[in-house]
């Protein structure tokens, strides 16, 4: 019996190791890579997004639009007036952000307003800023945009 029990235990051992064998995890050779050489050309950096076709020629601040919605340009508003920047663009654009920035001389944005234009060629834009209480007097700066980026002169003006 003494040789059947160590038979047996040998029996166990070696399955026991083929198991834990045939478990182990395969490790991967490392392929070492070597450093970049001079020779390589380096990565292209990634291109600009295009810009706009269209570009702003002129902005007029005024108090009424035509009917072409061209503005009389005025410098001198009163607290009750409205307020319209009219961007005039030349170009071609589709889906292009036209904007319009009016900021009071301590800095404080007193309004802001966006639109999107589809344009062939000349187009004209108008952004009004009303004021439910009168604008309160001062200088005002009017800023406009193109796509985000500043386009055309900034117009100053003054409240009185």
């Amino acid at each position: 019996m003494n040789r059947k029990t160590l038979s047996y235990a040998l029996i166990v051992a070696l399955a026991g190791s083929v198991a834990l064998v045939g478990c182990k995890k395969k490790e991967e050779p490392v392929a070492a890579t070597p450093p970049p050489t001079a020779t390589e050309p380096a990565p292209m950096p990634e291109a600009a997004p295009p810009a706009p076709a269209a570009t702003v020629s002129a902005v007029t601040v005024g108090t009424t639009a035509a009917a072409d919605k061209s503005v009389a340009a005025v410098a001198t508003f009163k607290p009750t007036d409205k307020i319209i920047a009219s961007i005039k663009t030349d170009g071609a654009a589709s889906n292009v952000e036209v904007g319009a920035k009016l900021t009071y001389q301590d800095g404080q944005v007193a309004g802001e307003q966006k639109q999107t234009i589809n344009t062939s060629g000349p187009e004209t834009t108008n952004v009004e800023f009303s004021n439910a209480n009168p604008w309160p007097a001062g200088k005002y700066t009017v800023d406009v945009t193109l796509n985000g980026a500043p386009a055309g002169s900034q117009q100053a003006i003054e409240v009185k």
